[in-house]
């Protein structure tokens, strides 16, 4: 009896036991899985983290300056290897969610890790398929016209490297 009791907490804690991250750019811990939450802790590229739990597009995390949530594409699963650079330019930018529904459009991550890309096979059937679906530029201005949606111009997001 003492047995099956001691392994029953054993499995217990291995269920609770937290799995390793570390950042890859620098961002805030925030108190809720929102990115307009309490900001606990900015946590800089490259530390190490307890994953506690996932919840859409956020990492509830444990780490040293404190504890809370993140953003998914601010966390890589595992230690970071010594060839891994953290995430700069349009990659590091901030993303998540705002308000409190629960779609994270900017999630749009399968998790494919490096084996599985190196794996990855030619499949002419699936691109033909992909290819089926685009339309033609006329075909978009007609939809966009009859859906009464207009063109509107923009300028590009400055250079980060480039101070102005």
């Amino acid at each position: 009896m003492r047995l099956i009791l001691i392994f029953t907490l054993l499995l217990a804690a291995a269920a609770q036991a937290a799995e390793s991250g570390t950042t890859v750019k620098s961002d805030s811990v925030r108190a809720a899985p929102f990115s307009d939450a309490k900001i606990v802790a900015t946590l800089p590229a490259s530390t190490r983290v307890d994953i506690l739990k996932k919840d859409g597009g956020w990492y509830q995390i444990k780490s040293a300056q404190g504890n809370g949530w993140m953003r998914m594409l601010s966390l890589r699963r595992g230690a970071m290897k010594a060839t891994d650079k953290p995430l700069s330019g349009l990659a590091g930018l901030a993303s998540g969610r705002a308000g409190t529904g629960k779609i994270v459009a900017t999630t749009g991550i399968r998790g494919l890790n490096e084996e599985q890309l190196k794996a990855a096979q030619y499949d002419e059937k699936q691109v033909t398929l992909l290819e089926s679906s685009t339309s033609s530029r006329a075909e978009a201005q007609k939809f966009a016209s009859k859906a009464k949606l207009k063109a509107r111009q923009f300028g590009y997001l400055a250079d980060p490297g480039v101070s102005q």
